[in-house]
């Protein structure tokens, strides 16, 4: 409850619902005696972290490949990297187990639980929750809101009250919550996930898919993210699965470029935007690509929760995730995500977000060639001498008057500047 009326009061979409100074009085007497964080609290910021999905899938043969199946030590190893190598340091902070870690068979015990995996994970949930608990780094799950996952592993439409809390005493800290099934349920499953979480007794984010179900037209899912934010989804897939290339992170950005005005509207403190995983650190895009996702995911306030193997990350794309100043546009606590100022795929762009002090510029080139890459300033509400700075090199460039030209910005990249005056 204390959700739907903080987010619908927030986004002033309260016209179904009563107005009046008694109500709103009401409202905020159940807030207080609720006692749990509210979504702005459990999302002030765009999550951060590290999944496993996009290079690990489904793996579940360990038995010929024991340190990349879907197990405890996959998880543990990733706990001690995120650690060790400085990502938690630098807001990383979170591991994602997604599909493939529910024991089948049963599907549940006898008490109607979800139960993990024995072979894969002999520890038990609670215990892989509680190791990552002492290295100071957040525990990560998954289900969907369908009969099976998309894997085809048991999952929670009409179990969502008993599975919250299940997974509450595991010591869960954030749920992503897939779809895979029949899209006419989500419009009930997914409202119904919000409540058992808010009931569970634990403070859990919560990442709703429900939209990428709902095909490629975000103006037509207004209602959709309305009703997310409503029954506390903390972030939420638009659209398609991220895969490992190129072709499908241009195709993503686009889609983005095309949108990100339409979709601004429903991200900020507590209810952001999802792109999809990181790719940066895998082979399978290069440095060039990788700064473009890094420039982009951030302008757009997207959580960057990274898809790789910490074990193999190199040298450039680690710099590039780790890179102070691009993290912290993305965390930047006014919360207004940016958008596609000009340009199309197959030209030069300007991507534009309102940060603390001045304005975040990505100069993106998505064309095979190096090119110029120009912002008017006026065009991201700046006049006068501006000050520019180089993210990526963590460098001032001196001051500009009217225009900012990238030169010869290198194909799929893409330079990233802070503008202040």
């Amino acid at each position: 409850l204390k959700l739907q009326f903080l987010y619908l009061i927030d986004l002033q979409i309260l016209a179904p619902y009563p107005r009046s100074h008694d109500t709103m009085k009401h409202a905020l007497m159940l807030l207080a005696l609720a006692g749990c964080a509210s979504a702005k609290d459990l999302a002030p910021t765009p999550p951060m972290g590290w999944m496993n999905w996009v290079i690990f899938r489904c793996n579940v043969d360990c038995a010929s490949s024991n340190t990349t199946c879907i197990n405890e030590d996959l998880f543990k190893v990733h706990t001690d990297a995120l650690v060790s190598d400085g990502y938690l340091a630098a807001g990383y902070d979170t591991i994602h187990i997604d599909d493939c870690w529910m024991e089948r068979t049963p599907p549940r015990d006898a008490e109607g639980k979800l139960s993990w995996d024995k072979a894969r994970f002999p520890s038990g949930m609670p215990a892989l929750g509680a190791y990552m608990h002492a290295k100071g780094v957040k525990f990560g799950t998954y289900t969907a809101e369908s009969p099976t996952t998309c894997a085809g592993y048991p999952a929670s439409s009409d179990h969502e009250d008993i599975d919250a809390k299940t997974f509450a005493s595991w010591g869960v800290d954030y749920l992503k919550v897939d779809g895979c099934g029949p899209v006419a349920y989500y419009e009930k499953g997914y409202p119904a996930m919000g409540a058992a979480l808010e009931n569970s007794g634990r403070d859990i984010v919560y990442s709703c898919s429900w939209p990428a179900y709902l095909g490629s037209n975000e103006t037509a899912k207004g209602d959709c993210y309305k009703s997310m934010i409503a029954h506390g989804c903390n972030l939420w897939r638009n659209w398609a699965d991220i895969q490992c290339n190129w072709g499908s992170l241009h195709g993503i950005i686009e889609h983005y470029g095309k949108y990100g005005e339409y979709l601004q509207q429903f991200a900020g403190p507590g209810h952001w935007n999802d792109m999809d995983m990181l790719l940066i650190g895998n082979d399978c895009i290069t440095e060039n690509e990788a700064r473009a996702q890094m420039a982009i995911w951030s302008v757009m306030a997207s959580p960057l929760i990274m898809g790789n193997d910490l074990r193999l990350v190199p040298d450039a794309h680690k710099a590039i995730l780790l890179n102070r100043e691009a993290i912290a546009v993305n965390q930047d606590t006014l919360g207004k995500a940016g958008k596609r100022v000009s340009g199309d795929a197959a030209t030069g762009q300007v991507w534009a977000r309102t940060v603390s002090g001045g304005q975040a510029v990505a100069l993106y080139n998505p064309t095979d060639a190096a090119a110029d890459v120009t912002v008017d300033l006026s065009t991201v509400g700046l006049a006068g001498a501006v000050k520019v700075r180089c993210i990526w090199q963590q460098k001032d460039l001196g001051s500009f008057t009217g225009t900012f030209t990238a030169a010869q910005v290198p194909p799929h990249g893409a330079a990233f500047v802070k503008l202040t005056q």
